[in-house]
């Protein structure tokens, strides 16, 4: 599994079996240099949550790969309202994909999608993602805050990469995301969610070197950057 930072939450998971893109906020983002049509051949657009640096580019992208869009049901039937083909999950939920295994796990947030300045509607349940490709599984909590049942979602699958948040303020920061990966005790683990705006300003050395101290493994991916597990 090749696995590519996008900035900010975004992920680009490649395999034999698939190319699959996770929370795609490209268009706007000043840490993300890789623009929506360079993105080609995915297999499935994933979504966390209904928040616009999550959602972003996401039905774009889908319509551009005829690709369908994975996320929590009322999401999904936002994205399938902007013509999007879509597949609605539910959190505990897993399904079976020709290419690959999701299940859906709870993520502490919010996820109101906000359509008018501080206007809302209702973005479903935010959710994170264990996704298995080929025998090789990764964790993408999407916005949460630490919570115990982290360490039920290590029950439930050998994770060998997870990628956390660290930005504080609105997700956990460095001190949580380091218990976070302490229970949930991936192969790997990768930062995200923070540098994007001032508000989630953090130093991905401080973490790094926390992960170290608690004999975690720790990788700090650059825009653009990848690491195959």
């Amino acid at each position: 599994m090749k696995i590519t930072f996008l900035g900010h939450s975004c992920f680009l998971v490649e395999s034999e079996s698939a190319r699959i893109l996770i929370d795609p906020f490209l268009s706007g983002n000043p840490g993300a240099s890789t623009k929506p049509d360079q993105l080609s051949d995915l297999t499935a657009v994933l979504v966390t949550h209904g928040h616009a640096d999550h959602t972003g580019d996401a039905a774009q992208i889908a319509k551009a790969n005829s690709c369908p869009i994975v996320a929590p049901f009322e999401l999904a039937m936002y994205f399938a309202k902007q013509g999007a083909s879509v597949h609605p999950m539910g959190i505990g939920g897993a399904y079976n994909f020709e290419w690959g295994r999701v299940k859906v796990t709870p993520a502490w947030h919010s996820g109101g999608i906000e359509f008018s300045d501080n206007e809302f509607e209702f973005g479903g349940t935010p959710a994170g993602f264990l996704i298995t490709i080929d025998g090789t599984t990764l964790y993408h909590s999407g916005d949460t805050a630490l919570f115990s049942d982290m360490k039920l979602i290590a029950e439930w699958a050998s994770i060998d990469v997870a990628c956390l948040p660290i930005g504080d303020n609105f997700t956990m920061g460095i001190e949580d995301a380091v218990k976070a990966a302490t229970w949930l005790q991936p192969q790997l683990t990768i930062p995200m969610h923070y540098n994007t705006f001032s508000l989630i300003a953090q130093d991905p050395n401080e973490w790094a070197r926390r992960m170290d101290e608690a004999g975690l493994n720790g990788h700090v991916l650059a825009d653009g950057e990848s690491v195959e597990v």
